[in-house]
């Protein structure tokens, strides 16, 4: 039986604290997790939704039961040091530290040894093979010759070592197995649609959730989110009042909760379940940008049925939600945007855009910047188009719209995006406004929907 190697590491593109980005999904799939393969071991790695409170409860079974542990301390991720930290108490061996070549580490760790990776420019791994085989030769050391890598065991004499019950290992296996056999299931559940979704939330070993490992709870309601309709959501409410209480109680479950109210047309319940998120954690991004979106959506109601007055305040609400959600993180353009979109949508422009108007786009640029293997997806650059439009800049909306349909997946892309670019041209003319040449890259926009659909 393989020993099992639990990675510590941050998800997704995150800043290197240079100005720059590192792409730690490509450095996990070109360099961990290959040498975790390579050193005879299997590997697994942190949920990526955390959702907190007790129900890290895998989390720490992880840190503590699995053999061997390698911990990314690049970028100071806050999340990877605390685990770090429950390891070192915990295991007295087996942990080895990684980071990107340059990583200023902090004075604690400074004295622990570790092995670097190089990055290119772009943040994706440079020298992938080589970096991977010497992380594969240190696990393998410590395998072979296992000795103290903790510095508490190492510093402080008389540590108690925790002996763990072998079956109590057995267990965890098992557990990380059927895990995995859920995830499994749910990827092709979530191709099938809606009706084969609830035929696994029906399952009659998901009858009792409180006998369910949390990750897999959410997994499955993020899978009926990721089937894209109102059914899904509807069945996302459905599951949610079968969770746990604790469970129900967390951030993440609760903001997904509040977009499902949304989508299917409870906004009143959906804006008390943010709003309440928003009063015990603060604003983010991501909470704000949902309660955004309640408001939006209650705006263009008003808006289409000529209920005026009420329009006006959806759409002041609306602002301001987006906005305090740029403002919680500015690295975030997704609220950032929608403010300034709405903004244009007043009757007098908020003067506040001309303010904001920069500091999105720059946050855009970056993050479509930051992808060094894609060089930014569709939606990076229907961005950065409909910011140089806020912005009446029609060279880098052409070049932006440009780069947009050369990237495009769906034909509902670039209809999205001239419904947007749609709303503010009409807004302009209202006021008077020329606005002919955002009519012009409407029209491209069309005419690439029209030929991705065969019409």
């Amino acid at each position: 039986m393989k020993p099992l190697c639990f990675v510590l590491m941050p998800f997704g593109r995150k800043p290197d604290g240079r100005g720059g980005f590192i792409d730690f999904d490509a450095v996990y799939h070109q360099v961990i997790a290959p040498a975790v393969v390579a050193a005879g071991m299997d590997v697994i790695r942190a949920d990526e939704e955390q959702v907190g409170g007790t129900i890290h409860k895998p989390m720490f079974e992880r840190l503590m039961l699995c053999d061997y542990a390698v911990a990314d301390v690049t970028g100071a991720n806050p999340n990877v040091y605390y685990e770090l930290g429950i390891r070192h108490a915990l295991r007295p061996r087996s942990t080895q530290l990684v980071f990107s070549l340059g990583t200023m580490l902090p004075f604690d760790l400074v004295a622990q040894r570790g092995t670097p990776y190089r990055l290119d420019q772009s943040g994706i791994p440079s020298h992938a093979a080589e970096d991977s085989a010497r992380i594969a030769d240190r696990l393998r050391s410590a395998h072979e010759d296992s000795h103290d890598d903790s510095p508490l065991f190492q510093l402080v004499d008389g540590m108690p070592r925790i002996e763990i019950d072998h079956a109590k290992t057995d267990i965890f296996r098992d557990r990380v197995t059927i895990a995995a056999t859920w995830r499994d299931r749910l990827a092709a559940a979530r191709k099938s649609g809606v009706e084969a979704m609830k035929a696994v939330a029906d399952d009659p070993s998901l009858a009792d959730l409180r006998n369910v490992e949390a990750g897999v709870i959410v997994d499955v309601m993020l899978s009926f989110r990721a089937v894209g309709t109102k059914e899904g959501c509807a069945e996302m409410i459905r599951f949610h009042g079968r969770m746990p209480r604790e469970l129900q109680q967390a951030r993440m479950i609760r903001e997904q909760l509040g977009f499902a109210l949304n989508r299917v047309g409870r906004s009143a319940e959906a804006e008390k379940v943010l709003s309440e998120v928003i009063g015990e954690f603060g604003a983010s991004s991501e909470t704000n940008g949902l309660l955004g979106r309640v408001y939006k959506d209650l705006w263009e109601g008003a808006r289409k049925t000529g209920r005026d007055l009420e329009a006006r305040g959806h759409l002041r609400r609306a602002i301001a939600a987006y906005r305090a959600g740029f403002e919680a993180d500015w690295r975030d353009p997704y609220p950032g945007i929608n403010a300034v979109t709405l903004m244009e949508m007043q009757e007098k422009p908020d003067p506040a855009q001309a303010d904001l108007l920069p500091v999105v786009r720059y946050a855009a640029a970056q993050r479509a910047r930051s992808d060094g293997q894609r060089h930014g997806d569709y939606w990076d650059h229907a961005t950065l188009l409909e910011l140089a439009v806020l912005a009446r800049d029609p060279d880098a909306a052409e070049e932006a719209a440009g780069a947009a349909l050369a990237v495009m997946r769906e034909p509902w892309e670039p209809a999205t995006t001239a419904r947007n670019l749609r709303l503010i041209r009409e807004a302009r003319q209202a006021r008077g406004e020329d606005a002919a040449w955002i009519a012009e890259i409407e029209g491209a926009l069309a005419a690439a929907e029209a030929k991705a659909q065969g019409r």
